[in-house]
């Protein structure tokens, strides 16, 4: 066989391959984007699913420090937590705002609000899917491969292991060090300008979603006592209270703060993240039949 018979084969070969598997994907693959699957990175895993799924009641926004409250820690059915580690509750936020349609309840971190917007999130996350019809067969099979190989554990499956967890005394890890470099970092950090630009979208998103009938609470997560303390977490707690001061605004997380511990002095380890989710939930099941 000549090489020009050759190509002409192979290309009318592809040529078939891909209409078979256009028609497919009409067929099979409508509304599955794949994630940065290259990264393994579960937050953009959870921001594809959240795309594709049915609306969830509830949706948690945050930071790093809300992305230790796994979903599977939550009794509540059908909530997302959307946190970014390393970004603002605002990039979730605007996700969420973008969708055709809202979840009941909105939970907004107030604690970390001195980040930018990740718009190139934002725009991914928001604009539907674009991807060239052709290539939509190879990103939906790897889609739901990925998907599936990362599919989250449920409250049901977790549920034994949380109350042995509990039922534990708090872990005294010696964390002196991170926790010294992390009361650093927060009191040389101003948060003033980002966290007022910040606050005034969070104030301008929460008026438009409520118009659409979802609700929105803010909740602040509790740091270490030093923490607590540094400029940036007072400078932040002032600016976002100033701005929200009405208390029905904000859902309460009451908790015995002697039974917390931080890996850091920032983020909660697993035992106080799951003491911290039940507060949570206590407190949405309160104000669900409140206006």
């Amino acid at each position: 066989m000549s090489a020009a018979q050759w190509s002409v084969k192979c290309g009318a070969g592809a040529a078939i391959v891909l209409i078979a598997c256009g028609f497919a994907t009409a067929r099979f693959g409508g509304g599955l984007q794949m994630p940065a699957t290259t990264t393994r990175d579960g937050t953009l895993i959870t921001l594809s699913r959240y795309q594709r799924e049915p609306v969830p009641d509830t949706v948690l926004v945050g930071s790093s420090i809300t992305f230790r409250l796994k979903e599977e820690y939550f009794a509540t059915r059908g909530l997302r937590n959307l946190a970014l580690a390393g970004g603002s509750p605002v990039t979730g936020l605007e996700i969420v705002a973008n969708q055709p349609q809202l979840p009941k309840f909105i939970l907004v971190e107030a604690n970390v609000l001195a980040r930018p917007t990740d718009a190139v999130l934002v725009e991914r996350y928001s604009r539907g899917d674009t991807e060239p019809f052709f290539f939509r067969p190879v990103r939906a099979a790897v889609a739901v491969y990925e998907q599936r190989r990362h599919a989250p554990l449920t409250y049901e499956q977790v549920a034994p292991d949380l109350v042995r967890l509990v039922a534990r005394p708090p872990d005294d890890f010696d964390n002196r060090i991170y926790a010294d470099r992390a009361l650093q970092q927060f009191n040389a950090e101003d948060p003033t300008d980002a966290a007022r630009l910040n606050v005034k979208r969070i104030g301008e998103l929460i008026r438009q979603m409520e118009q659409r009938g979802a609700r929105v609470f803010l909740f602040e997560l509790p740091y270490s006592e030093p923490i607590e303390g540094s400029r940036f977490a007072a400078t932040t707690r002032e600016i976002v209270h100033a701005a929200f001061p009405d208390m029905k605004r904000w859902l309460p997380v009451e908790v015995n703060r002697s039974e917390l511990r931080w890996a850091d002095g920032v983020h909660l380890d697993e035992r106080s993240a799951v003491i911290v989710t039940q507060a949570m939930e206590c407190a949405l099941v309160a104000s669900r039949g409140t206006k």
